[in-house]
């Protein structure tokens, strides 16, 4: 009997326990934010909402006064996650040095990513940096735009359009974005043209499926519900890292061609100009080939993903406001008017036109506000510090600012924080006034902010303004938000299907 009432007691007694210390876990922890359980911490709630990540840690942020929450999980993951302006300008400039990216984080992408750019702290960063500057400074952006935007528009997209819109053709717009990125960015960065939007090479598709299920993969690691698992899977070479290691190996043979060409023609030609690959293999002629194919890989991520990311989901918000694409077609026309072409007859913009394009940019930097191309940046907290809302964090912690959520915050942007309106971005004089970073950190900010940002705008609305001006882009399913792969960058799950209508003038 006493044996049965032992076996009996003993499982009460370890849930009484659980209770107990359920419940004392909760008097301690805030009354808002992640719900965190004895031994497992988040992991629950996690693993529930993972598949809706964003949404997930954006109603959770909401709820919290400071919209700053502690978030734990085993593995040792410890971290602050946050929605808040004040701590995301303490971070990435204030106490900048505190908050490089981090070992796990750098680990996790390494295997892709490298020692490039944005997986890189301290001396090596600085030197990517310091070069990749001078490259932006140096290059006239008046002289991008007419020469590789322009070429890229009128002779690539604008007849791949014209040719779908004549054949009633469906398009898949994100991928044809990625293609035109992609191209300027090889252009711009390696003096290569790869053809990607004016050609369908197997080599060109290979490496751009390729490049997309590396980026999607690898941010599925900071996913796993215990940081070991995918090295495990890693080690044994299964699953999900088999498929990551055949992506990568993909990607670095063909940023090891461009690399090979670059050094080819530079041979043949010493006094070509000088572009960003060119100048870190003049800067330093013992840069191993690991190190530049690892600058190649960063510039392309940047280059191509970021801006395709930001018009797919633009061209799909301006597909249910024709509102906000009726006082566009009204900025262009009145552009237009003023240079005395009142019709479209096929010139793209200009430099200066593009400068006067306030509505537009205020568009889509909207677009961007709820839609940002990179939704959530980590850092790692080198020694323990205490925030400005007064939020401890740990040293060794991770500390994630949520951009996505952000966006659709009511304290920053009101009660319209969740609503498409471009016209909260113009001033009195119909200006588009420049947002803080530290509010609006699509572009990062501080010292690592993004060194490409006006050349981005500048892409982002020679493109929109040319396709705007010339289709009626009717995107299939406007009802329904798609849905996104959270993967480095948001893009969207099945692509943006469309058809173009031209216009008649």
């Amino acid at each position: 009997m006493e044996s049965l009432a032992l076996l009996f007691l003993f499982p009460l007694s370890l849930c009484l326990y659980l209770y107990f210390l359920y419940s004392n876990f909760q008097k301690k922890s805030s009354k808002k934010g992640f719900k965190i359980y004895p031994l497992v911490g988040a992991l629950p709630e996690f693993l529930i909402n993972r598949h809706r990540f964003l949404d997930w840690t954006t109603e959770v942020l909401q709820d919290c006064p400071s919209n700053t929450a502690f978030f734990h999980r085993p593995g040792n993951v410890h971290g602050i996650i946050t929605a808040s302006p004040e701590i995301v300008e303490h971070i990435l400039k204030n106490n900048f040095e505190n908050y490089p990216k981090g070992d796990r984080s750098v680990s996790i992408l390494q295997d892709f990513l490298g020692t490039g750019i944005f997986n890189s702290d301290g001396e090596m960063w600085r030197l990517q940096r310091k070069i990749a500057s001078y490259e932006f400074n140096t290059k006239s952006l008046r002289i991008f735009i007419m020469d590789s935007v322009k070429i890229e528009i009128s002779t690539r997209l604008i007849p791949l359009l014209e040719r779908a819109s004549k054949l009633n053709q469906e398009l898949d717009l994100q991928e044809i974005l990625e293609r035109f990125a992609f191209d300027n960015i090889c252009k711009l960065a390696f003096n290569v043209d790869p053809c990607c939007l004016g050609g369908d090479g197997v080599a060109v598709g290979e490496f751009m499926k390729a490049f997309e299920e590396a980026t999607t993969l690898s941010a599925r690691r900071f996913l796993h519900a215990a940081p070991f698992l995918w090295k495990i899977s890693k080690f044994f070479n299964i699953g999900e890292e088999k498929s990551l290691q055949k992506s990568i190996k993909i990607v670095h043979e063909f940023a090891d061609e461009i690399i090979k060409s670059r050094i080819a023609k530079r041979t043949e030609n010493q006094n070509d100009d000088l572009d960003l690959l060119s100048r870190f293999i003049q800067n330093d002629d013992s840069n191993s080939p690991e190190f530049l194919r690892d600058i190649v890989i960063s510039f392309i991520l940047a280059g191509r993903d970021t801006t395709s990311a930001a018009l797919t989901w633009f061209f799909w918000l301006l597909s249910s406001n024709p509102q906000v694409e009726r006082k566009i077609l009204n900025e262009l026309e009145s552009i237009r008017a003023r240079t005395g072409k009142i019709t479209c007859d096929g010139e793209t913009f200009s430099f200066e036109e593009l400068k006067d394009m306030n509505y537009l940019q205020a568009a889509i930097s909207e677009s961007m506000r709820l839609y940002p191309p990179v939704p959530v940046d980590t850092r790692a907290c080198k020694n323990e510090d205490v925030f400005p809302d007064g939020t401890f964090i740990g040293k060794n912690w991770f500390v994630a600012y949520h951009m996505y959520a952000m966006g659709r915050m009511e304290r920053l942007w009101g009660e319209s924080c969740c609503e498409y309106l471009p016209e909260r971005w113009l001033d009195d004089d119909g200006v588009c006034r420049q947002e803080s970073p530290f509010k609006f950190p699509v572009f990062n900010a501080g010292p690592r902010i993004c060194l490409g940002k006006d050349m981005a705008y500048i892409q982002m609305k020679s493109i929109a303004a040319a396709v705007i001006e010339r289709f009626h882009i009717d995107v299939n399913s406007k009802e329904k938000c798609p849905e996104h792969v959270l993967a480095m960058t948001l893009r969207m799950k099945g692509g943006l299907q469309i058809k173009a209508k031209e216009r008649c003038y």
